[in-house]
């Protein structure tokens, strides 16, 4: 049986009322006869042939097809075979529209009699052999296309212009662009008010011609809450910041849900849109959310072959005072089995409120206890630290703190103690696809922390600056370039003058990976051997990341690094590098990473190679 295109896209649209009721009734008697009457079928052969198509019609039209999803699997009835050639139809007449073919023929025939011949009800015992055949016919060009009114810094409409191909994709596009042109100058109830498609089949013509109604200018309305949550109303809707009265916005309705999102006690965000405007031209809007569990528990584990594992664990709470507060509270041991060092320990705890003077403007208050044990100075700190964060855009963050440090420390220079009053400033953009396994895109986080001693000890500022850029090419066998540039840099006081905890080493996972962990510094001098941390650092990194399967990866890694006795990142230092291969394991939350590196030079002494093991990518 051949199926006129137009014929079926007029069938798909028009079905209703009783033959709707009549197409449930027989696909539920079809259901039964399948479970009591159908035999298995472990396989059938399936054949897809388009008259005169290309490779990328005959994809679209294969990939439209249940049956090719049928064809994939281990065991299928007859009556399973069946209902998915006679749906078949009206899939691969779809597939055609959206190429631009408003003529063809299509036939399906399950061991050579049409399926659409074949009673829904009454299958045949088996079917070992499917052939779908397509003749498109000739592919239509845009005779009118014409969509209006359009509103005012509408981008162009790509595709629907005169003699442009007429997919059904590229008038949905434009109609889809025209009415979010509309909703984004405040009428959020622009809709199609009518239209005329029209084939001109001996030209092989389509003539479109759709009429917007815009509606009139809305402005936000009120929020109300759908659903029960254990965090108050009032706090929901100051987290929301739905703006009451302004303007109706498509992206302020984004940043609603972007904020819920971010807040950290919401497992699931609806906002609905009420369908009609209010008498004074207003638009409410309903929330729905379901919390998260309140609590969580976690811990991670990494491994290097020289610095030695490092585990950690953590308690979260994310609605401690019923305001979407979240507490955390972190342990973390390091350095187990460091050949080069004594183990380290640290406590933490974090503290966040959202909302707090406005919805995009967060309060925070960190504190942290630490006993450090590292190849060039021994640490005993406690921190405390409270500020501000502020989402200037869901892809860039400000924060502003006040923070008291009192710190011990003995390096190569002696032992000191000193209490220090910081002022730390930082800015994030975050513009990647993935955090754990990020693909395209870039992120920078730049900080500057002055601090004043309240002691003897020099007045001064920490300088950081951590930039990424990710590049994939490639659909089949993907490959992602991946950069790094890291700086970090002490002004003020010079070497012998500086917290030692606050100067600069490189070497290991996290800066320079073949080289031993924090091998390089800077000679005390005066004929010791020992060294202290440099005033700065640079650092560089790039890795291609090439995907061998879905789940397996295999990177190739260079870091190099420099430490220098001046405040100008990578001026008057020494550099060392190293080199090697990865493998990555995509888990489907993030990668297990495991690295091989050897030292490219040997400034100071280090080992012959490096492995370490940890979850995500290096950077």
């Amino acid at each position: 049986m051949l199926l006129r295109a137009l014929f079926a896209f007029y069938w798909m649209s028009q079905i209703d009322g009783c033959l709707g009721v009549i197409m449930k009734r027989s696909l539920l008697v079809a259901a039964a006869v399948s479970v009591f009457c159908a035999p298995a079928i472990w396989a059938f052969d399936l054949s897809v042939s388009v008259e005169g198509g290309d490779d990328d019609l005959i994809k679209s039209v294969r990939a439209a097809t249940l049956l090719r999803d049928l064809r994939n699997r281990d065991e299928n009835s007859a009556q399973d075979i069946l209902g998915a050639a006679r749906a078949d139809y009206a899939r691969v007449v779809s597939a055609l529209y959206e190429n631009g073919f408003y003529g063809a023929e299509v036939s399906i025939k399950l061991d050579g009699a049409e399926a659409a011949s074949i009673p829904a009800a009454v299958a045949p015992p088996q079917i070992s052999k499917v052939q779908i055949t397509v003749n498109p016919g000739p592919s239509f060009v845009l005779g009118q296309a014409d969509i209006s009114p359009i509103a005012p810094k509408t981008d162009a409409l790509i595709g629907f212009e005169t003699g442009a191909l007429a997919s059904l994709s590229s008038i949905r596009t434009a109609t889809e662009q025209t009415i979010e042109g509309w909703r984004a100058r405040g009428h959020a109830k622009a809709d199609v008010a009518r239209q005329s498609i029209t084939a001109r089949h001996n030209e092989g013509v389509l003539d479109v011609a759709i009429v917007i109604d815009k509606g009139p200018y809305l402005t936000f309305g009120d929020l109300s809450l759908s659903s029960a949550s254990a965090v108050r109303a009032e706090r929901i809707r100051a987290i929301a910041g739905l703006p009451t009265g302004a303007g109706f916005d498509p992206i302020e309705v984004e940043l609603v849900t972007t904020r819920l999102r971010r807040a950290g006690a919401f497992d699931t965000i609806a906002l609905v849109e009420a369908d009609d405007a209010n008498d004074d031209d207003s638009l409410d809007f309903a929330l729905q959310v379901n919390d998260r569990a309140p609590r969580r528990f976690g811990f991670g584990a990494e491994l290097s072959s020289q610095a030695g594992a490092e585990l950690s664990t953590f308690w979260l709470h994310r609605n401690l005072f019923g305001g979407a507060e979240r507490l955390r509270l972190g342990a973390r041991v390091s350095g187990i089995g460091d050949t080069g060092s004594g183990e380290d320990y640290a406590l933490s705890a974090e503290y966040n409120r959202p909302a707090t003077f406005n919805e995009d403007t967060d309060f925070f208050a960190n504190g942290a206890l630490e006993a450090l044990d590292t190849v060039t100075v021994k640490v005993d700190r406690f921190a405390l630290e409270a500020g501000i964060r502020r989402y200037a855009t869901p892809k860039r963050t400000y924060t502003f703190g006040l923070g008291l440090e009192r710190a011990s420390t003995i390096d190569a220079r002696g032992s000191e103690t000193y209490t220090l009053l910081t002022v730390p400033l930082s800015v994030t953009f975050d513009y990647r696809d993935e955090k754990l396994d990020p693909r395209d895109g870039y992120f920078a986080d730049v900080g500057l922390t002055p601090y004043l001693g309240l002691d003897d000890t020099t007045d001064g500022a920490r300088f950081s600056f951590d930039g990424r850029a990710y590049k994939t090419v490639g659909s089949e066998r993907p490959v992602t370039f991946a950069l790094r540039a890291q700086i970090g840099a002490l002004i003020g006081p010079s070497i012998g003058e500086a917290p030692a905890d606050f100067l600069y080493t490189s070497g290991g996972g996290g800066t320079v990976r073949g080289q031993d962990f924090q091998s390089l510094g800077v000679p005390v001098g005066g004929g010791s051997t020992a060294e202290t941390g440099g005033k700065s650092f640079l650092g560089l990194s790039a890795e291609a990341r090439f995907r061998a399967t879905d789940t397996l990866g295999v990177v190739g890694l260079i870091d190099t690094g420099t430490i220098s006795e001046e405040s100008t990142a990578g001026s008057k230092g020494e550099s060392h590098s190293g080199a090697g291969i990865g493998l990555r394991y995509d888990t489907g939350i993030g990668p297990i990473r495991v690295d091989f590196a050897v030292p490219l030079d040997r400034p100071r002494p280090t080992s012959d190679f490096q492995i370490y093991i940890g979850i995500g990518q290096s950077f």
